[in-house]
């Protein structure tokens, strides 16, 4: 995984991650402000709380998903997921070379 594959997917997972966490602990208001508002809005929704979750969460996920790609056992380079289309230079076993 190159550098900035490895940034790209950081990012990625750090969206996903907030997706993930921002729901957990919120508590709607009991009733509608008096100033107007929405109820559903959290009364403390604690975000930078939260961000330090998610970027701890996106960094395990990363080292996750940075281990599985280096140790080969996803690779897109050979075997069932490998490109044979044009420009591949890949010989593939049971298929035959391309010209």
């Amino acid at each position: 995984m190159t550098w900035f594959t490895g940034i790209i997917v950081y990012a990625l997972l750090w969206w996903m991650a907030l997706f993930i966490v921002l729901p957990i602990g919120t508590k709607p208001v009991d009733a509608a402000p008096e100033d107007g508002g929405w109820r559903g809005a959290p009364e403390r929704p604690l975000l930078l709380r939260k961000v330090i979750g998610t970027t701890v969460l996106a960094a395990v996920l990363w080292v996750g998903v940075f281990a599985i790609m280096e140790s080969g056992w996803v690779s897109f380079r050979d075997g069932w997921w490998a490109y044979t289309g044009p420009g591949s230079s890949a010989i593939l076993p049971g298929r035959p070379a391309q010209n």
